[in-house]
Parts: structure tokens; sequence; C-alpha cells
């Protein structure tokens, strides 16, 4: 019994209790280079470690006394209900961490009942996904690529496979400094097999393209509005100026994202822009927010804040590293447990009741 018992204590599955825990295991999985590719920020990755910095400065203000025999963690997003607050963030190459990458990641999400944004860098096509994970709710991230034609023919396809939004990438009209890539001189044989260009009808070789439209303007989001009856979604503000626009502009949503620290280094970390972004949009549109998310608190703080969502980014990729769709629906679990907790010991019984009163800035 003492043998059986120290060989289940002495395996992963007893320790991995903690998102944090995901990582230090997915780390001995990877080889260096992907490693590198998933948790590396741009320059310094000062705003990489800040994304995560920044939630620890926000305290919590429970309120007791109050009935939390049950708690409701749902809510909705664009009007479509998800079992928490908790989203999957658009990522990368899921294939570089698990052979079945989005596949795994789609049904996941589907059974976790919460919604996926499939990157446009997916290393699996997008019928595999959908056909992967029939029911789940889906967005799909679009980086607006030089060739309006190939943006066109993505967005009516994703739209004609179900894909409920159309998430924007603004932040990247040219990529961010990131150093350990460029050490690496990472050079993988991947494809992006939804890339196509319409002439030649091949997958283009991710690292041999300069994708992504370095003159996307606010005036071009009217065409795209024009091709498409979407909700349009925009990720990547961080200021309340373009978040005033977004409101002009008729878009849906906002994703209040610094893209993980991998873009611009020293800009705010994701949580502490989120307060001006939801003030300057006076409640006209839904704003979510991503970066630095590792606990139930940190969902907490968020919404209180004023997301209606967060979506998670590196901790799906650990989860899928360490075991495929199981970890990911693992990483799910552990912090919708933990959010339902922190709604419990603050005294929040729905989404509804989580509110600005909540939280303070720490003066530490």
């Amino acid at each position: 019994m003492e043998d059986k018992m120290g060989s289940e204590t002495e395996g992963p599955e007893m320790s991995l209790v903690c998102l944090t825990d995901f990582q230090d295991h997915a780390r001995e999985q990877l080889s260096k280079s992907t490693r590198d590719f998933i948790e590396g920020g741009a320059d310094d990755s000062i705003t990489r470690d800040d994304n995560i910095a920044a939630f620890k400065r926000i305290r919590l203000r429970p309120r007791y006394l109050r009935d939390v025999s049950e708690v409701d963690t749902r809510t909705t997003i664009q009007g479509e209900e998800i079992s928490a607050p908790i989203c999957i963030a658009p990522t990368g190459f899921h294939c570089l961490v698990w052979p079945d990458g989005e596949m795994s990641t789609a049904r996941a999400a589907q059974a976790a009942g919460i919604c996926y944004i499939t990157s446009t860098f997916a290393s699996c096509s997008l019928e595999d996904i959908v056909i992967a994970a029939p029911e789940g709710l889906r967005w799909f991230q679009l980086y607006v690529h030089p060739d309006l034609q190939l943006n066109k023919q993505l967005i009516q396809r994703v739209e004609s496979l179900g894909f409920k939004a159309l998430v924007i990438t603004l932040d990247t009209p040219v990529c961010g400094n990131r150093r350990h890539d460029i050490r690496n001189q990472l050079r993988r044989n991947l494809t992006l097999t939804d890339l196509q260009s319409p002439k030649k009808g091949n997958a283009i070789p991710y690292f041999q393209m300069t994708p992504i439209s370095t003159s996307l303007c606010w005036n071009d989001l009217s065409w795209f509005q024009s091709i498409t009856r979407l909700p349009i979604i925009l990720k990547g503000i961080l200021t309340k100026e373009d978040a005033e626009l977004a409101v002009k502009h008729n878009v849906q949503g906002i994703i209040v994202s610094n893209h993980g620290g991998r873009q611009l280094d020293e800009v705010l970390a994701s949580i502490d822009a989120l307060t001006e972004v939801v003030a300057a949009v006076k409640g006209k549109i839904e704003v979510y927010l991503d970066g630095g998310v590792r606990t139930g608190n940190d969902v907490l703080k968020a919404l209180a804040l004023g997301a209606k969502c967060i979506f998670l980014g590196r901790p799906i990729l650990w989860g899928l590293a360490c075991k495929g769709e199981d970890g990911v629906k693992e990483v799910l679990n552990i912090l919708t447990n933990e959010f339902h907790t922190s709604m419990a010991l603050t005294g929040c019984r729905s989404v509804a009741e989580i509110n600005r009163n909540l939280v303070q800035f720490s003066r530490l």
C-alpha cells in the first residue's frame, strides 16, 4: 500500500493543481526552441512579466453573510451563453506541442462549454477543427493580409463554417522584437493551411512570408463590415482614444490585450489598461481581456473592473503540451473551480453581482 501511494503522489497527476504547475510540467515536455517561442516576450519582456504582476497589485474587498450555497459562473458573450467567463485566446501552431493540435483544443473548449478563438496561424485546417468539435462556440481571429481577396475568401469561409464572430488583431502591423526566436534561428517547416493564395492554392510557409498588412486603418473597417454579417471584435486596444474610435466605427467588442507582451514592450499590462477602456466605451460594446490571468482571483478582478470575460493564451498551450485535450480540460476546470471559490468567498452568487466595489488597487 505504501509503495502504491508513493507512486501515485510522485506522478504528475497529483502535482498539477494550478496553472503554474502546468507551466512547469510543460517546460519539461517541450524543446528549448518551442518553449522559447511560447514563453518569449518582446525585447526585455517587461510587459510579459507585468501582465502577471499587475494582477497582484489589486486587492479584493469581500462581502460576507450572504447565501452562497448556489454560485452560478455562467454568462454570455455576444449573446451566446458560456459556462464561465473563461475562454480560449487565439494562439498559433498548436501542433508544435501536441499532435492533434487545434482539434484537441477545440474539443476541450466544446466540452467545457466556452468559446475558442481560432487563430489565423492554426496548424490544423478550419474544416478539421469544426469536424472535431461541431457543437463548439468558435470565433475566428484574423491577421489582415495585404491581399483583400484572400481576406474576403477566408472570412466567407469561416462564416460558412459556423464561426460566430470575427476577431481582428490590431497590434501586429509588424512583428515584435522577440529575441529568443532570433537567437534560436527559428526556421520551422510550418505551413498555414488556411492562408492559401487564391492564385496558387498552395499552403504558405510561415517563416517565408509577410502576411500581415502594415497599412490597415480605421476607415478600412467599413470594408470588413460590408462583406460579413459576423460581429467584429477588435483585439489589441490599450487606450481610451482607440476604444472611443472602436465605438465610433460600430464594432461589437474589444479585447484589451498587449499580445501577451510579445509585440511592443513596456506598454501597460492588460489589467491596468482595462479600466480606461471600459470607461471610454460607456457600456455600448462588450469589453474582454487577455494577458496574465493565472488564477480564479485574476478572473474575478478582471470582471470587477469591467471585462465581460477573459481569454487564456499560454496556459492553454501548457495544458495541451502536458496531456493534450485532457490537459486543456484540466486547465479550464482548475481555473473555473478557482473562480467559483473566489466568487463564493467574496459574496458573489452570480457574475452579475461582480462589480467595481470588490477591488481596490494596492499602494504597495
